[in-house]
């Protein structure tokens, strides 16, 4: 079935995000899901958190850092924000007007996880944050890739730790069950996906999420 077969979206592209403890496998999951898609002849737009613009990418090298560890959470909550405004505003909201199919590694759930759960902050504070943060751009699709914290630690920091995985398994811990709360909320967006497994076995999974996804808000322009 073509998109002409289908009634227009009010919004046209579908916005997928991945999320998940550091090392559960994103990256890893991003790149297949893009290859698979760009197969399939869908025009795709893959995106990280923080960066994806010249602006957020500078924000990224500070948050990122371990130099930076007496960063204060205020602090960190603003500057993921200020990121990501710039990244919807310059890359997000112009790709899903042009119909495409956008991926991104992370978005405002991981800003739930890892500065209100984890950090502690406000949750009413950080939803502001993230509302201003966002542009009021919400995910179609937010897919969970659900991994032991101690296990994705290990993964994520063989080669070094990065500021945030340097606050170790306990704080990973806490940004687990936040995403596993998460999808207990809202489970018509927000999909696990054990990640336990092959890293085939959970592809097939996730490209049957973004399949199904695609199927039910096809738009003109959106299909091959």
């Amino acid at each position: 079935m073509t998109g002409k077969d289908q009634a227009p979206a009010v919004r046209g592209g579908l916005f997928v995000t991945l999320e998940g403890c550091d090392g559960c496998g994103k990256t890893t999951q991003l790149g297949l899901l893009q290859g698979a898609l760009v197969r399939e002849g869908y025009d795709v737009l893959c995106l990280r958190e923080p960066g994806g613009t010249p602006i957020s990418e500078a924000i990224r090298a500070l948050l990122l850092d371990p130099a930076h560890a007496e960063m204060a959470p205020e602090c960190e909550l603003l500057l993921f924000e200020a990121s990501r405004a710039q990244l919807v505003r310059e890359r997000i909201e112009p790709a899903l007007a042009a119909g495409q199919v956008v991926l991104c590694d992370r978005f405002y759930d991981s800003t739930t996880a890892y500065q209100m759960a984890a950090r502690g902050l406000d949750a009413e504070q950080v939803h502001r944050a993230n509302e201003l943060g966002s542009c009021g751009v919400t995910p179609d699709l937010t897919l969970v890739l659900d991994l032991d914290p101690g296990v994705a630690l290990a993964r994520a920091t063989g080669s070094g730790a990065d500021r945030m995985e340097g606050e170790g398994t306990a704080f990973q811990a806490k940004v687990r069950a936040a995403f596993l709360d998460l999808a207990e909320r809202e489970p018509q967006r927000v999909r696990l996906v054990d990640a336990d497994v092959a890293p085939a076995q959970v592809h097939e999974r996730v490209l049957g999420l973004v399949h199904a996804a695609l199927a039910s808000c096809v738009t003109e322009g959106l299909r091959p």
